[in-house]
């Protein structure tokens, strides 16, 4: 219940009351009038009676700040799986392709690689996950750019660069 007071005495008719009323995103209704010609304002905030409390709410702010840390080291680690596994993927495919033009020696190191980056996966180390990755596609990359460079010259061939 608002009661409006202090309102100075003015004959029927001729006070002028704003009454404006909010909604804010927790639900609460905030409701205010305002005597036009005195100024005078006054407010209330009317809370649901149903939901959450204020100590709910306190708690559920306290908890999420304090498990912040863990939601993101679950994220980083969820991103650095996403990363490896993708990176994987295409080494697969690359061999699978390109096998014909590696040695046995690029083979063996490559898939002796992914498996310790799987491994790391299982493990569910961010940090390990992340090295092995960077040791894959070390050792992925010179061979993959020397296949690349060669499919760039047999495309190439006969053609000429103005």
């Amino acid at each position: 219940m608002l009661d409006f007071t202090g309102i100075p005495g003015m004959p029927a008719g001729m006070p002028k009351v704003e009454v404006t009323f909010l909604i804010d995103a927790d639900g609460i209704l905030k409701v205010s009038a305002t005597e036009l010609r005195s100024g005078v304002a006054q407010s209330i905030d009317v809370k649901p009676q149903y939901g959450l409390t204020d100590e709910e709410v306190e708690t559920m702010l306290l908890d999420s700040l304090t498990h912040a840390k863990n939601d993101i080291k679950t994220r980083a680690l969820v991103e650095a799986a996403t990363e490896a596994q993708q990176m994987l993927d295409t080494t697969e495919k690359f061999l699978n392709k390109y096998r014909s033009q590696l040695t046995d020696d690029e083979v063996e190191m490559t898939y002796t690689r992914m498996q310790a980056l799987r491994d790391a996966i299982a493990a569910q180390d961010k940090d390990r996950i992340q090295h092995e990755t960077e040791i894959l596609n070390d050792v992925s990359r010179p061979y993959a750019e020397r296949v690349m460079e060669g499919a760039l010259k047999d495309a190439m061939k006969g053609k000429k660069i103005i």
